[in-house]
């Protein structure tokens, strides 16, 4: 990887859109793809990709998560336990999203989306602040958008053994986890769009389009 003086400059072609999960970035971010013909790369996309590529030395929360069965995961832990413990809220495999990044040619612009761009992590990389922006989902927001992605007994909960608590931790440990985004952009000065039910999506796509400076 380049020396990380020289991030910035790498990757000033590249924005950023972070956020909770189910707070609509991929939506935005393909629509800003498709409107100023950038590329686009979805970070949940390249999940099996990234694991594959770790070892257990490298990525240890990671490797420790995928030797767990489903009620491991979802049932039998507090949502803080998951919400620590949880390898791409720790940053594992960030470094490969970066990798990734630095071998795609620099035009067009690249927007990149997913919850794995952790604020402490984006900052460093930023030549021009502006070019980031974090999603911070109201819990209605999150749980109107996790209803209407697919029908219940689609979701993986329904593979534990207990769908419901699964649920519930999992509701939680992202409830958690939008709280950590809101407190660590705000102790870095980083940009961020609150999403709640009442904003349309066109609303949500104006507002990042702004921050963004577009």
């Amino acid at each position: 990887m380049a020396d990380a003086a020289e991030l910035p400059e790498r990757l000033r072609h590249v924005y950023w859109i972070g956020g909770g999960t189910g707070a609509g970035k991929s939506t935005i971010a393909r629509r800003l793809a498709d409107r100023h013909g950038w590329r686009l790369y979805a970070t949940d996309g390249t999940m099996r990709d990234h694991a594959g590529r770790t070892t257990p030395e490298e990525a240890p929360f990671l490797h420790e998560f995928l030797a767990m069965d489903m009620d491991e995961r979802w049932v039998n832990r507090s949502p803080e336990v998951m919400l620590e413990t949880f390898h791409w809220f720790r940053g594992e495999g960030f470094d490969l999203i970066v990798e990734d990044l630095l071998r795609l040619p620099r035009e067009p612009c690249v927007v990149v989306e997913g919850f794995r761009l952790l604020p402490h992590l984006v900052q460093p990389l930023l030549a021009e602040p502006e070019h980031a922006v974090w999603l911070l989902p109201t819990p209605d927001f999150r749980q109107a958008a996790f209803r209407s992605r697919s029908a219940p007994e689609g979701r993986f909960v329904w593979r534990t053994s207990d769908p419901a608590r699964a649920e519930s931790n999992l509701a939680e440990r992202d409830a958690m986890f939008t709280r950590r985004l809101r407190e660590e952009t705000g102790r870095l000065g980083l940009r961020t769009v609150q999403v709640g039910t009442a904003m349309t999506e066109d609303d949500l796509d104006g507002r990042v389009t702004r921050a963004f400076g577009l």
